[in-house]
């Protein structure tokens, strides 16, 4: 008789590809593209609130009777909120899902929009646009996860570019939506009109299937993990004194510690095939895990999980202990920082040496927002036909370090562009000479950004809601530190110095870029080692 040969084993994929009932991927392009469409629409509520009452500013100063540092507070304060929060409602979006956190999110900041607009104090309003800008983070963050959730990896390069025009246009289209405004009413008018756009997408989101599956969430994973393990220790000793005790070391046996001794051996058993010892709260990651191709997503076990679970600094620490992580969060933060500066120096610039007024501001800052959209949607097709294009040289693997080299044209023409436009305004060369740097300025940083934002996405296979999270978070602090140092720094070296800096920054950007490009992958498998001997040890 022939021996019979041995069984196949079974497939491997990672957490990002466990089989989930009705999978978001598979669900057809319509439906996808209403969703694209709904959190692109979303993400616009974001630079619409920061920029939208800047040409109100005078009025404000005027009938609230506040200084320039209480509105200047307004603005910075906006910023660093805006950048922070994200970290806690990427974590609860990791254990409640998307569509609960976008609709909360956005109601908040309807509510922060219609309290702003009847303020009668400065005091008042500095703490509803702190409101506003926890409200409105919540989708820049989340919606980059959701796409994550829909798309494969050589698609979201695409996704990501022409899901991120929306967030784009909102410093464009603020300032020009806001000098209307103002001079049609007056400076409420302006926080009227985001309770209206606002309670739309809100009410959208009531129609939003959620994308989230806890299956593909190290996050829900760990936080379940921890549950379990809790549960387990209270159960053991309840019955230290009972002869069921043997039961209860059994049952962990075969889990470890974070079985709860009521779970029968053969849920136990999934359990451990779905989640590992490690736990994120104590720096320890799942992401290396290897999923088996026909696990059923019933394999985590029915647990319910508060909001008491949600632990928003042990995702942040995970992301951070990567270098590549931390090489790329503060080229993006130097790049989103670079942004901010520019419009809000230009302004400034425009105002007082060339004598515009709101409105012809706004519609000159169109020329980076214009730029800013085209760099978004170009860079990220390019970026997703570069990594297919690499994918298939290497036999099919790929690598997220793959798609940083279509930054490479940008990087090449991204510093002359920043560093002409600041002498250009220097000198006072004609307002056309400023919309073409601009245009550029804005074309070339957001073509790279496209890209970093992307592999953000795609090095944290399991986390990219909380690798999207920090990087706000990035952008936030990056963003602030630009903000209340750009006007001192132009009337101290004015534009040309302060821009020839930036040309600078941009430069030290691009070579974390590179770095990563050239190390990332090298820095991911020793984390993965590192964090594999871990779990060997707990």
């Amino acid at each position: 008789m022939k021996p019979v040969p041995p069984s196949e084993p079974s497939p491997k994929v990672d957490i990002e590809h466990a089989v989930v009932s009705d999978d978001p991927r598979n669900w057809s392009n319509a439906r996808k593209w209403g969703i694209v469409a709904l959190i692109s629409a979303a993400s616009m509520i974001a630079g619409l609130n920061s920029n939208i009452y800047n040409p109100a500013i005078s009025q404000i100063e005027s009938e609230l009777h506040a200084s320039d540092s209480e509105v200047s507070l307004s603005l910075s304060l906006f910023i660093l909120i805006q950048g922070g929060f994200p970290l806690i409602w990427s974590a609860i979006s990791e254990i409640q899902g998307r569509k609960s956190v976008y609709f909360v999110s956005i109601a908040i900041c309807t509510i922060g929009c219609a309290v702003a607009a009847t303020a009668k104090s400065i005091g008042v309003l500095i703490g509803m646009r702190c409101l506003q800008a926890a409200g409105s983070s919540a989708v820049v963050a989340i919606g980059a996860a959701t796409l994550a959730d829909i798309y494969e990896p050589h698609e979201r390069g695409t996704m990501m570019g022409i899901y991120y025009c929306a967030p784009l246009l909102g410093p464009s289209l603020g300032p020009i939506i806001g000098g209307i405004l103002t001079q049609a009413f007056d400076w409420r008018a302006t926080f009227w009109f985001l309770v209206i756009f606002t309670g739309i997408c809100c009410f959208s989101f009531l129609i939003f299937k959620d994308t989230f599956r806890r299956e593909r969430s190290l996050s829900y994973q760990a936080a379940v993990r921890r549950v379990l393990e809790h549960q387990a220790a209270q159960q053991a000793a309840q019955r230290s004194e009972t002869s069921s005790m043997t039961h209860v070391a059994g049952v962990i046996g075969t889990l470890g510690p974070a079985t709860p001794p009521e779970i029968s051996e053969d849920k136990a058993e999934k359990l451990s095939g779905k989640i590992t010892p490690e736990s994120e709260a104590t720096g320890k990651d799942l992401e290396a895990q290897a999923l088996p191709m026909k696990r059923a997503p019933s394999s985590i076990p029915d647990v319910k999980l508060s909001l008491k679970d949600v632990n928003p600094v042990g995702p942040f620490v995970q992301v951070l202990r990567r270098m590549n992580n931390l090489a790329i969060l503060f080229a993006s933060g130097l790049l989103y920082a670079f942004g901010y500066s520019i419009l809000y120096t230009c302004s400034r610039t425009l105002a007082n040496e060339y004598g515009y007024d709101a409105l012809k501001i706004g519609l000159v800052l169109l020329a980076y927002g214009v730029g800013s959209l085209l760099g978004s949607i170009l860079g990220g097709r390019y970026s997703d036909h570069v990594f297919r294009r690499l994918k298939a040289k290497n036999g099919g693997k790929s690598r997220a370090e793959m798609r940083l080299e279509s930054t490479t044209y940008g990087m090449l023409f991204l510093p002359p562009a920043v560093a002409a436009y600041g002498w250009i305004c220097e000198e006072h060369i004609t307002v056309a000479a400023i919309c073409v740097t601009l245009f550029f300025s804005g074309f070339f940083s957001i073509y790279i950004y496209s890209s970093t934002l992307a592999y953000i996405v795609d090095a944290n296979v399991g986390r990219s809601s909380s690798a999207v999270a920090t990087n706000s978070c990035f952008r936030g602090v990056t963003a602030f530190i630009a903000a209340e140092v750009a006007i001192p720094l132009q009337g101290l070296i004015g534009d040309g110095g302060l821009y020839s800096l930036w040309a600078g920054l941009m430069v030290i950007a691009e070579l974390l870029i590179v770095l990563v490009w050239w190390k990332g992958a090298a820095w991911r498998e020793v984390a993965e080692g590192r964090e594999k001997r871990q779990a060997t040890r707990s």
